[in-house]
């Protein structure tokens, strides 16, 4: 039995409740096996895009949200950060609702005092901001992929192999797609510095990454239907990727203990 741990933050993001490739039995596993004084919702927490086009809204969805809002009653600071895919959020910024507080950034301090940016990230994807419909024909193909990796997997499942990622193996092997990761990241860095903060938290790329990138601490908490990834922070103010895939279905995957994990 998994014993539950403790951390002082937790962000996550790029949930994707109401998709196909919502992850959401692992994300209800993790959700019941970690505590944290507060966590943030970095965005696309709920995907409009697909729900607008057609409804998908299983069990499983209605129950991540009902644990997230029962941490909240229970104590946990919660902060909902809307991305692009639940951008019709944003329009109650300031507001709380069952404990949950909508923000459209927030500036959060580390235990070591350290200022680091938390915002979804679609406001550096020039895709997104200036051509929309050519980034929901994108988000078409990309969940087309997905639901061929799930199809797949359950294929080698059968076969004995382990959990492998189609939808990953494509992104990371095309040289177009690693260049925006790459300009994305920069992008970000640059402007963190700007404003004279030592970080970012963002989401929004579904790629999972802790880096320094000059002067700036860049952190991607990942997603919720790839790499089922969460970004924490212990008592001391370290910072750690946690792939709860990896955790959860030991026979997938090298296991690796759970970073900086208060006992």
């Amino acid at each position: 039995m998994k014993r539950s741990h403790t951390y002082r933050t937790i962000w996550i993001s790029d949930l994707h409740l109401g998709s196909l490739g919502c992850q959401a039995e692992l994300l209800l596993d993790f959700l019941r096996h970690v505590e944290c004084d507060t966590l943030y919702l970095v965005g696309d927490i709920i995907d409009g895009w697909r729900l607008r086009r057609s409804w998908y809204w299983p069990q499983a969805h209605n129950d991540v949200v009902q644990k997230i809002l029962r941490k909240a009653r229970k104590g946990t600071r919660v902060v909902f950060i809307p991305g692009n895919h639940d951008e019709f959020a944003r329009d109650y910024v300031g507001l709380h609702f069952g404990g949950v507080e909508v923000q459209r950034e927030v500036i959060h301090e580390t235990a070591d005092g350290r200022r680091i940016l938390v915002t979804h990230g679609d406001e550096f994807d020039a895709i997104v901001r200036y051509a929309k419909w050519l980034a929901v024909i994108g988000d078409n193909a990309y969940m087309f992929t997905l639901v061929l990796n799930q199809w797949l997997n359950r294929l080698r499942s059968r076969f004995g192999f382990s959990y492998w990622s189609l939808s990953a193996y494509l992104k990371y092997k095309v040289k177009n797609a690693v260049k925006f990761i790459a300009d994305y990241e920069e992008a970000v860095a640059g402007m963190v510095e700007r404003r004279g903060l030592d970080g970012i938290v963002c989401g929004h790329i579904h790629h999972p990454e802790t880096r320094q990138i000059g002067s700036v601490l860049y952190c991607n908490d990942g997603d919720w239907v790839e790499s089922c990834s969460a970004l924490v922070e212990d008592q001391d103010g370290n910072l750690d990727i946690l792939r709860w895939r990896a955790f959860a279905m030991p026979d997938e995957g090298k296991v690796s203990p759970l970073p900086h994990a208060a006992e």
